[in-house]
């Protein structure tokens, strides 16, 4: 057989219906699907009667595959000439690992592609009412890991971000909320400045919960904010009050 197609493909945010044209066209016609956990399960509905269906999905401490497993079953499935769809939660590019599969397709001369997909941080943020820039409050924006705070050998630059861009968006903050905020803080950004935390978004199950930067783990705890969720620092996180004015106290903690 010829060597088949890997194409590493960006679900979106959450809501299945916010995945692309094309993402959908390549499910359709898919051989082999290697799906994350925050994939719904609707989207696999579109694969044809007999598609391989391979759960890879990774949540803090537990994995079902490593990553070195996720790119050899890629690899060898695209060998025998198979069309194999990766298909990753929001972008495959912003912390989806995406540029290591394509590597890894590549290192092994099998044809592969990049669908974009929407990502979690401008999916979540609009979402919940908040703009990632606004004229006169945002003119620039940085996207985040929080993963590795407080981690000694490649740790965050939480000195250069806190004052380098208007709106910040953190994505895996939220079992690192209190040294994230304290960091900040510490590098210049206003314990005042809003905060916010947007759970499970563009779902049914959204939950968007607003505060400061100085309030916001005290709020995530009382509130009981699990993964996934989205920490939004930055004055935009207040457009949401204006446009939802019934919400506003109801869930912040100063």
């Amino acid at each position: 057989m010829s060597r088949g197609l890997i194409s590493i493909v960006g679900a979106g945010p959450g809501d299945p219906e916010l995945i692309t044209v094309k993402a959908l066209r390549r499910l359709e016609r898919a051989d082999v699907v290697l799906y994350d956990r925050l994939v719904s399960d609707e989207l696999l509905d579109y694969c044809p009667p007999g598609t391989l269906k391979i759960y890879c999905g990774k949540a803090p401490g537990r994995h079902a595959l490593t990553q070195e497993e996720i790119d050899r079953l890629i690899v060898d499935y695209a060998k025998v000439g198979h069309r194999v769809v990766r298909l990753k939660g929001g972008d495959p590019f912003v912390f989806g690992r995406g540029g290591e599969e394509a590597l890894a397709a590549a290192r092994a001369g099998i044809e592969f592609e990049v669908v974009p997909g929407v990502t979690s941080a401008a999916g979540a943020s609009a979402s919940a009412g908040i703009p990632l820039t606004h004229r006169g409050t945002a003119a620039s924006f940085a996207v985040v890991t929080g993963s590795r705070c407080g981690e000694a050998d490649t740790p965050i630059r939480w000195d250069l971000l806190a004052c380098g861009a208007d709106t910040l968006a953190i994505y895996m903050g939220v079992s690192k909320l209190n040294e994230i905020s304290g960091e900040l803080i510490r590098h210049g950004r206003g314990p005042d400045t809003p905060a916010a935390l947007i759970e499970n978004a563009t779902t049914s199950s959204e939950r968007v919960v607003t505060g400061t930067l100085g309030s916001i783990a005290r709020l995530a705890a009382a509130m009981k904010v699990s993964n996934p969720a989205m920490l939004i620092v930055g004055d935009t996180v207040g457009v949401r009050d204006l446009l939802y004015p019934a919400e506003l106290g109801r869930q912040r903690i100063v």
